[in-house]
């Protein structure tokens, strides 16, 4: 009889450890679908607490395997839906694996979060160290991929205003710290924890949010306004060979901004200042075709504004340049400004013989050349940032422009190869929480859509549809203030980078052990 008593409690041990394992391995997935949700085209911003509280029961006081099998598993779940878009012309394969190697940051970092020793201050602890995560992945490989990080599934919530004094970093980490800090405050009450400690954990959210408001709208004062149109002239068709239907797509814009002139002169629309076309809306290069140059020159004198064209250009003795050029009425071709972070695996292949053993789709790509400089040009007065498509996604490049004058921003971009898919919403969320973060009104021109105009504070001022073409003609604020966001730059995610390494390292240092009294999940 009291022979069998260990073994009983040996099994016990083994039942709970097994129901623990297959709880966090739910919760999980579950708070991987649920931080998939608060993403646009759906902007269930509300939800995003609880998606930190489901991957933070995950986590917490599992030990640092749990947390790399249940990272990886809400890694998964997180991002093969969210970047499906990437399948829609390109097939399965580069899509999943994009999506895994992307879950392998979230499984290192719930490794580094489950190996946190089970403390009051944990919510604080793991908020860091899941914004080193989103760090690490902005950056390596090939210069990063940041699509996906928590603060750009808050274009708007009483979150929003946090991109203005800590920018896209801080705002992901308040994000995170309020579902780490909601599990704490569950957790204490269940357990009758000292409540002290869980309410400095769960104050911190809101006073961050409280000052974060009034500053968010501390520079509403413009310089001026301008009258801006952002001209989406469509594709004869959506997918990877919509490039080989240049001088049609050329012809769309010069036909649809004739129609604007038209509009302006009846009445029907305000003059624009300054039009802006999107990227790749001159794929033949105007500069060295006349035949493109003269379409471009006909829009311009009959809208009787500068057009900042997205043109390809094609120098005989270098590689090709995604470029937007400033293409005055009078006197044609002005300031230019190459696209200066490009998209790997798009517009340039690394390794490409090693990679197009894989795929032969991958020869399809150009290498273009990146260019340089501080991402701004001059026109109508006006200094515009120029972020183009995949850049706006750096926060390095945006700041960039507005430290160099940029009153305005521009973000001209190609969606048609993705069609219908959500990425064009992701890309609008981004774009306003620029406009937010930076305290710029922005202006999205697109082949195909969404384009749109965005106001300062995110509000949407104008909105394309998809695959249809449109005019957007917007009254909006320049401004040449200085958000607290663009004065710190990247010190906010360094000091939280840097507070995150400290913990993890003092805690392998001191071989920490998790001291949750529940068995481990893993």
């Amino acid at each position: 009889m009291t022979a069998a008593t260990p073994d009983r409690s040996v099994a016990r041990r083994r039942r709970q450890a097994s129901a623990g394992s297959l709880g966090s391995a739910l919760a999980a997935v579950g708070g991987g679908l649920v931080l998939y949700s608060t993403f646009a085209p759906r902007d269930w911003w509300w939800l995003a607490p609880v998606a930190f509280l489901a991957i933070g029961f995950a986590w917490r006081g599992g030990g640092a395997r749990c947390g790399a099998v249940s990272g990886m598993l809400a890694g998964l779940a997180f991002f093969v839906p969210l970047l499906s878009w990437i399948g829609e012309f390109v097939g399965p394969m580069p899509w999943l694996v994009l999506a895994t190697f992307q879950a392998l940051f979230l499984a290192a970092t719930g490794g580094a979060v489950g190996a946190l020793p089970d403390r009051w201050w944990w919510p604080l602890a793991g908020a860091a160290v899941w914004t080193a995560g989103e760090a690490a992945r902005s950056r390596i490989p090939f210069g990063g991929f940041p699509w996906g990080r928590v603060g750009f599934g808050q274009a708007e919530g009483i979150f929003t205003p946090v991109a203005t004094l800590a920018g896209v970093p801080g705002l992901g980490f308040v994000v995170v710290l309020s579902g780490f800090a909601l599990l704490e405050l569950i957790r204490s009450t269940v357990h009758y924890a000292g409540p002290m400690p869980v309410a400095l954990c769960v104050v911190f959210v809101p006073i961050i949010v409280v000052i974060a408001s009034p500053l968010a709208t501390a520079h509403a004062r413009p310089d001026s306004q301008i009258v801006v149109a952002a001209v989406q002239g469509n594709v004869p068709r959506s997918g990877l060979d919509f490039n080989s239907q240049r001088r049609a797509v050329l012809d769309n814009y010069v036909r649809r901004t004739e129609q604007l002139a038209a509009d302006v002169t009846v009445g029907r629309e305000e003059r624009p200042e300054v039009v802006l076309w999107p990227e790749n809306s001159a794929d033949i290069d105007p500069l060295r075709n006349p035949d493109a140059r003269a379409a471009v020159d006909r829009a311009a004198r009959a809208i009787q504004a500068p057009i900042l064209v997205g043109a390809v250009l094609t120098p005989p003795e270098a590689e090709p340049t995604n470029t937007m050029i400033v293409w005055e009425p009078d006197s044609g071709p002005g300031a230019v400004h190459d696209k200066r972070r490009l998209q790997p695996f798009g517009e340039y292949v690394p390794f490409k013989e090693f990679f197009r053993t894989f795929s032969p789709l991958f020869g399809r790509s150009s290498d273009f050349a990146a260019g340089d400089g501080s991402g701004v040009v001059a026109t109508a007065g006006t200094v515009i940032g120029a972020a183009t498509c995949y850049g706006v996604i750096f926060d390095d490049l945006v700041r960039d422009s507005v430290l160099a004058g940029a009153q305005m921003l521009a973000v001209p971009s190609n969606n048609a190869t993705f069609g219908r898919t959500e990425m064009t919403y992701q890309q609008l969320a981004v774009d306003r929480v620029r406009a937010v973060e930076f305290g710029r009104a922005t202006v999205v021109p697109t082949t195909s859509g969404v384009g749109a105009v965005i106001l300062p504070d995110g509000t949407v001022l104008a909105q394309s549809g998809l695959f249809d073409p449109a005019a957007l003609v917007e009254s909006i604020p320049l401004r040449s203030d200085i958000t607290p966001a663009a004065r710190v730059g990247p010190a906010v995610e360094g000091a939280i980078t840097g507070a995150a390494a400290l913990v993890v390292l003092g805690c392998v240092r001191a071989r920490v052990a998790p001291r949750c009294g529940d068995p481990p999940r893993c």
